[in-house]
């Protein structure tokens, strides 16, 4: 609370004042508060109950974006994880004549994930309802029969038997069916992955105003997860159209926009899925008799268990001289022919997200909370440094030699050389880089191309 100066003692004096002065003053007044009530009710309308952050972890909105002559809309997706389920509830404006901005976003998580109701669809109800709570808190009613409900589910329910995932999305879209959202037929569905590189992509170039203006240069997304690991850029040479291999190439519609886009998603070279390959290591299966697994890439006094989609493997360094060179020819073995190489990659910008930023962020590369630029050679001189470190101590964690050597030799095996310039985010104008943003936005525009009546 602001201190009042205190000016010394104030006396009052009585004073009388004509009764058509006092009735004057009192419909003054009365207009003035009439008049304030009116246009914050006006304010809160537009602004969708920015005051209720206390329900979300995480709340963004641009001060002024939501003006009058605006069309203001809303979108909600469900993000249907491995170890949780979130809600985004994100609001947009669209000025006359111009492209969406993103004037607030909502978001609020639950775990565990939908997947842990495999075996109990019926609890998986609760929670879904809970988050759908949040939507309406934060979404004007005049605006819910408008407004887009989607659930896009990832590694978590790809994971499971294919008949008990769909129960579990029979069991969610039910309960989007008797909400008061627009709700469509393809309202609940399993991401594949090259959706969510494109989704990614939408949302940085989205965030970076890259999308606003035709023919302005765009960035491209490198996202590194625990499986897979994402590729995506919008090509400028034709060359590269050409010799890109079937499945690499993909078609995205925006703003009455063609883009066709090279993405592509490696299943099977996401960070935890690559450890698993370079100790020898079969996804999904035990080592054999409990076989011990080796590698020159963890530390040579290192002895002990991992545990890996729900797998326990015992694993143990190997004592040797030279343990980068070592570990980098294992990295190599296992990443040899697997990832397709396309020589303008080194000439477009790229943002890189997920565990890229986390062992840059540990390892002293960026800043842990801001993020920054780094050059792809640094993710190599960490990697030898750590790895020589090892031959004479034991790193607080005993994977880093193995993931910063694959980190590095991955980016190069993407046809970036040591000196290019890649930017680390978990944010941009405070808003999560996540799949999420792109997602829903490219569902209304499409929602918007048909021309859906609620829209």
């Amino acid at each position: 609370m602001r201190k009042i100066p205190n000016h010394g003692t104030l006396r009052m004096t009585k004073v009388a004042y004509p009764l058509g002065l006092c009735v004057g003053l009192f419909i003054y007044v009365a207009y003035i508060k009439w008049h304030r009530a009116s246009a914050a009710q006006a304010f809160f309308t537009i602004a969708g109950a920015a005051s209720g952050a206390r329900w979300t972890q995480q709340a963004f909105s641009s001060p002024g974006s939501a003006t009058r002559g605006h069309e203001v809309f809303y979108g909600i997706m469900f993000d249907a994880g491995s170890t949780g389920t979130r809600i985004h509830v994100f609001q947009f404006a669209r000025p006359p004549g111009e492209t969406p901005t993103l004037t607030q976003e909502t978001f609020k998580a639950l775990k565990p994930g939908l997947s842990a109701y495999a075996d109990d669809v019926e609890k998986s109800a609760q929670g879904i309802q809970e988050l759908l709570n949040v939507a309406k808190q934060h979404i004007p009613y005049d605006f819910w029969k408008a407004t887009p409900l989607v659930l896009k589910a990832t590694a978590g329910l790809r994971l499971l038997p294919g008949e008990k995932a769909q129960k579990l999305l029979q069991k969610v879209k039910e309960v989007f069916k008797a909400s008061p959202f627009l709700v469509g037929d393809d309202c609940v569905s399993i991401m594949n992955g090259t959706d969510e590189g494109v989704s990614a992509w939408i949302t940085v170039n989205f965030l970076t105003g890259s999308l606003k203006t035709p023919g302005s240069g765009s960035v491209g997304m490198l996202d590194l997860g625990g499986g897979s690991t994402q590729i995506t850029f919008l090509p400028r040479v034709e060359g590269t159209l050409q010799a890109s291999p079937p499945g690499h190439l993909t078609a995205l519609q925006m703003f009455n926009r063609t883009y066709k886009l090279y993405s592509y998603s490696y299943l099977g070279l996401g960070l935890m899925s690559a450890r698993l390959a370079i100790l020898g290591g079969v996804e999904g299966k035990p080592a054999e008799n409990d076989k011990e697994l080796v590698s020159p890439c963890l530390s040579p006094w290192f002895r002990g268990e991992w545990e890996h989609a729900e797998v326990t493997y015992r694993i143990s360094g190997e004592k040797a001289v030279g343990l980068y060179e070592l570990c980098a020819s294992r990295v190599s073995e296992v990443l040899r022919n697997k990832v397709h190489r396309t020589e303008e990659a080194q000439h477009v910008d790229f943002y890189a997200f997920s565990y890229y930023y986390d062992l840059a962020a540990s390892f002293g590369l960026i800043d842990a909370e801001k993020g920054g630029s780094l050059v792809v050679g640094d993710f190599e001189i960490a990697a030898k440094y750590v790895c020589r470190t090892l031959e004479t101590q034991t790193p607080s964690s005993p994977f880093a030699c193995m993931d910063l050597t694959y980190i590095s030799l991955l980016l190069h095996e993407f046809g970036f050389p040591r000196d290019k310039v890649l930017k680390l985010a978990r944010k941009i104008d405070n808003v999560e880089t996540s799949w999420a943003l792109g997602a829903i936005f490219h569902y209304i525009d499409s929602l918007k191309r048909q021309k859906i009546p609620a829209l």
